[in-house]
């Protein structure tokens, strides 16, 4: 029996997981399939507290993972939740072939890319369509080639600005005639001269199926109503994230996007279950907001154990 158990390693999971652990709770932490969560997938972080230079997605993370093993919480790296079954007085963790039981579940499952939905797509995913730029960017099939990047946010102007030092032209489509990103982002993408804007535009499909590779993508004006094909070597999709929440539908209280909804404090509908991170929040989602959301779920946990 385990007094806590944490779904999820990014900044939240591991913020929970400091706090519990420096608590002697010993919470064990299930990282998921992708250990650190997104933000490994960040090539530079400038806006997370106490890193004047900006620090890299994946150091950050190993920071905190191991500032939370220091203190005596247990991981397992790779291990994902198949299903929770809830109950008094524990819940039940089923992982593979193995059944883990808790007093309190903390939830932070964090968030995944989400697709553009278009014949070809999916398809052609890892054949030049990606979902991270700083993983994939450097990759020689993508070297002074014309690369797209689909979206407006500060996302994607990330991975745009990061894709200019590899790209002979970065496309940067978005369905609307201005940015939605914070200004900074905005203006160093648009400021960037190897970055041309592709205004009031989607995509209606990704080309080169009969190549077996990205060829091109075919773009629909919202304007006007035209379709057009702007040649391309890779299409790197940044139009936001659908939180990891599947497997509690049903269970846990969530709006119509699938974010759990919490309150007070981090507490979900049931009781000894908390959630933190970018599963429960759809307004902020940084890193510093899911690392102030873990604390507030291992405080929960803690007070609720105690009593």
């Amino acid at each position: 029996m385990r007094n806590a158990v944490i779904l999820g390693s990014g900044c939240a999971g591991w913020t929970a997981a400091l706090y519990l652990a420096r608590a002697n709770l010993k919470p064990l932490v299930l990282t998921g399939a992708q250990t650190g969560g997104l933000l490994t997938t960040t090539s530079i972080v400038e806006n997370f507290p106490g890193f004047p230079q900006g620090v890299d997605g994946t150091a950050l993370m190993s920071q905190m993972m191991e500032q939370a093993q220091k203190f005596g919480a247990e991981v397992e790296f790779g291990v994902t939740a198949d299903e929770v079954i809830f109950g008094k007085p524990a819940h039940k963790i089923r992982a593979g072939n193995r059944t883990i039981e808790t007093r309190t579940l903390i939830v932070s499952t964090g968030a995944g890319h989400r697709h553009l939905d278009v014949p070809g797509e999916k398809e052609l995913e890892t054949k030049g369509v990606t979902y991270c730029a700083t993983c994939d960017g450097a990759l020689p099939m993508f070297r002074n080639q014309p690369l797209v990047v689909v979206g407006g946010g500060d996302s994607a102007c990330e991975e745009a600005t990061f894709l200019t030092r590899f790209a002979s032209t970065v496309y940067l489509v978005h369905r609307r005639d201005q940015l939605r990103a914070s200004r900074i982002m905005a203006e160093r993408a648009l400021g960037n001269a190897k970055i041309k804007p592709v205004w009031n535009s989607v995509v209606e499909s990704v080309e080169g199926l009969a190549q077996g590779k990205v060829t091109g993508v075919k773009l629909k004006d919202t304007a006007t109503g035209k379709s057009s094909v702007l040649p391309c070597a890779g299409v790197f999709v940044a139009i936001g994230h659908v939180p990891n929440t599947k497997i509690f539908a049903g269970k846990l209280r969530m709006d119509e996007a699938g974010y759990l909804q919490l309150g007070p404090g981090s507490r979900t509908n049931v009781e000894g279950v908390f959630g933190a991170g970018d599963c429960a929040d759809r307004v902020y989602r940084q890193a510093i907001t899911a690392a102030g959301m873990g604390c507030m779920a291992a405080i929960d946990a803690e007070r609720y154990l105690a009593g």
